[in-house]
């Protein structure tokens, strides 16, 4: 191997010599609102991983990052690609018996965790036989730590470790809607085909851009919005430390003047509402938003275009792809699809032989590009059923329209038949949503008193609502989507179950039928 393919040269040291040394890379919306240049980070992060390799960190060790949104995170992040250390950005909002979990799987020797989240993970310390050195950042150290400046102090640049674009980058830990966290392996080369697929083709992302990512860089998604593709292009990206609620993303909207902003189905949904009862959309100049963790209800979309003046691109991606492969594009936008494939992805549709399916049936949607996954680590079982030769299973099952765009139908779990014929829990979703007294739904099978499966629909009323809404939903939906379709019950509910990515738990719902 003639070149170092190592993914720290392309995102981050690569723009010194192209001139983007002073030009900021990242700066915090919270706290003290520190600002950092392309040139800071790769000085700081060539002595993280000096810091690592002074600490006896070896090649292909792994490195536990359990911390906020804050320009540490990103230090860290390419500073263990620079000593070919392997890092693995962990969700925040985990319980301790999770993280203990997945401290033994992944078998890391470091921990770098913010202080803010030390007192969840430091009954899982002691028992835990592989982890050497735990790194607290913006705080103080408790005892058997040590401050993330200690660590830094005197650290001489470590040189870039060479790597092929085919070798182990990094991992991101996902479970799903549930089940066993799964530590999906990404490569140095993966980063880079998203940035020059969606990031490039769909986003495209330029140089005067300023991002803002409500997703979290620990989500394969927030990772892409928030370094990958900005990176890509020498553009900026705004961070923020703490739970993105309607105010506090308004008022970020309002200050940083993002022309990107990046959400999910269910923070959208909230800022319209929020938006029409409490203030207005922030002046911000947005260009474009994007959307996905889940299918965005057609009502969202036009609702928000109709208040921002911009749409948002709604797509889907997963990761075990690390991104978006398939999305809606600029001017080429049909809200309450999920679009068509993004350029160097293919995909198809197959039945439950395999076979695949024609326009208008429902089939699982496969995946192949070169940002999949290299399998799960210690999974080999569940890395077979996902990873089958050059494609990758999503667990989504779609529906392909005449004219070629993808509709989502649920995850293949979630489907279920109604007299003989399937149901896609997300189209009901869609149609109650477009209800103006209502804010959120999820529907589910439920057996009636004959033991037959029916749709069962669980609401989170706006503001203001009143139960008496609940009969005309079922109407309301019959009138939209069809009389077979309508929800035989519905339930008031003050908030749905959902992942910490935002994805709604169905199966929660389920365990009460």
């Amino acid at each position: 191997m003639s070149e170092n393919q190592n993914a720290a040269l392309y995102f981050v040291d690569r723009h010194l010599a192209e001139g983007r040394a002073n030009k900021p890379v990242f700066r915090e919306a919270a706290g003290e609102k520190r600002q950092f240049t392309y040139g800071a980070l790769a000085e700081q992060s060539s002595r993280f991983a000096g810091a690592l390799q002074r600490a006896g960190m070896r090649r292909d060790e792994r490195v536990l990052l359990l911390m906020l949104d804050v320009i540490e995170l990103p230090v860290a992040f390419w500073g263990a690609l620079k000593a070919g250390v392997v890092p693995i950005p962990l969700n925040t909002l985990l319980a301790t018996s999770v993280y203990d979990e997945i401290f033994h799987d992944s078998r890391a020797s470091c921990l770098v965790v913010s202080a803010e989240l030390y007192d969840t993970v430091k009954e899982a310390l002691p028992l835990n036989p592989f982890i050497r050195d735990v790194v607290v950042v913006g705080g103080d150290a408790p005892d058997g730590t040590r401050s993330y400046a200690d660590f830094m102090d005197g650290a001489e640049p470590g040189e870039v470790a060479l790597a092929s674009e085919d070798e182990t980058a990094f991992w991101l830990y996902s479970s799903g809607s549930t089940g066993r966290p799964k530590g999906v392996k990404h490569v140095h080369g993966a980063l880079k085909a998203t940035a020059d697929t969606y990031g490039t083709q769909v986003l495209k992302i330029r140089e005067d851009d300023t991002v803002f990512s409500a997703a979290k860089i620990f989500f394969a998604y927030g990772l892409g919005n928030a370094m990958t593709f900005p990176m890509s292009a020498g553009a900026t990206t705004v961070l923020y430390n703490g739970r993105p609620t309607p105010d506090t993303v308004s008022s970020i909207l309002a200050q940083e003047q993002p022309t990107v902003f990046c959400g999910v189905p269910t923070l959208y949904a909230a800022l319209l509402h929020y938006w029409e009862t409490d203030g207005k959309c922030p002046d911000a100049p947005l260009r474009t938003s994007i959307s996905a963790g889940e299918a965005l209800p057609a009502e969202i979309g036009r609702k928000w275009k109709e208040l921002c003046g911009t749409d948002i691109m709604d797509g889907v991606g997963s990761t075990e792809m690390l991104h978006i492969f398939l999305s809606n594009k600029p001017g080429d936008i049909e809200y309450g699809t999920s679009g068509t494939p993004v350029p160097g992805y293919d995909v198809r549709l197959v039945d439950e032989s395999g076979d695949e399916v024609g326009p208008g049936e429902v089939g699982e949607l496969l995946v192949r590009g070169a940002s999949a996954a290299d399998g799960y680590w210690n999974q080999r079982g569940k890395s077979r059923a996902t990873f089958e030769g050059e494609w990758t299973r999503t667990g989504d099952k779609y529906e392909r329209n005449e004219a070629g765009r993808f509709i989502y139908c649920g995850r293949t779990d979630d489907m279920f038949k109604v007299s003989g014929i399937w149901v896609s829990p997300f189209e009901v979703e869609q149609a109650l949503v477009s209800h103006p007294n209502v804010l959120e739904a999820a529907v589910v099978p439920w057996r009636d008193a004959e033991d037959l499966e029916k749709p069962k629909a669980f609401v989170v009323l706006k503001s203001g609502a009143d139960d008496g809404t609940l009969d005309a939903l079922k109407e309301f939906v019959k009138e939209r989507i069809g009389k077979w379709k309508y929800p035989r019950w519905v339930e008031v509910v003050e908030e749905l179950p959902k992942t910490p990515t935002g994805k709604i738990q169905r199966f929660k719902l389920r365990q009460g039928a």
